[in-house]
């Protein structure tokens, strides 16, 4: 697994409000971004060039509406693995070889990784639970949670 390492890197009040923005739209023009945080188009620019140079800024994503991507199904599972770093190693190298997983978090509390997954259907998930978990001896258990419909995240409300 990967340790964590905390940035020391000093954020005042406008790159705290440009990553706000940021967060929102991505795409939000440099002049817009300046007349909303109070800088100038090529500050704002110089500022968004250094956060992304110091990876806070990680990555420039476009979400993508998962029924036009052909997998609507949005899936969370709870996985419990038998103790030891090299099983979780291992079992978070699986997850990475999967398309259907669009997220995965080591964690806390009463299971050892949370999964968000896309999948095209029922039959597709039940398919990928037999390869990833079933056929897993190191996969003590693992709970399913379906999506009814998201209520907070980036496209929710536009």
């Amino acid at each position: 697994m990967e340790r964590f390492v905390a940035k020391s890197v000093e954020l005042d009040s406008f790159d705290h409000a440009l990553l706000r923005e940021m967060q929102i739209d991505n795409q939000t023009p440099a002049r817009v971004l300046a007349e909303r945080v109070g800088l100038s188009q090529s500050a704002v620019l110089r500022r968004l060039r250094r956060l992304r140079a110091e990876k806070i800024i990680t990555a420039d994503i476009s979400v993508v509406d998962p029924e036009v991507m052909g997998v609507p199904v949005t899936v969370h599972v709870l996985v419990s693995i038998i103790q030891g770093s090299r099983t979780y190693a291992d079992f978070g190298r699986k997850l990475q070889a999967r398309p259907e997983v669009k997220q995965a978090s080591y964690v806390t509390g009463g299971a050892d990784f949370v999964l968000h997954l896309q999948v095209e259907s029922m039959a597709a998930y039940a398919e990928f639970a037999r390869e990833v978990f079933h056929d897993d001896p190191n996969v003590a258990e693992y709970h399913t949670y379906i999506s009814m419909r998201q209520v907070v995240g980036p496209t929710v409300g536009r």
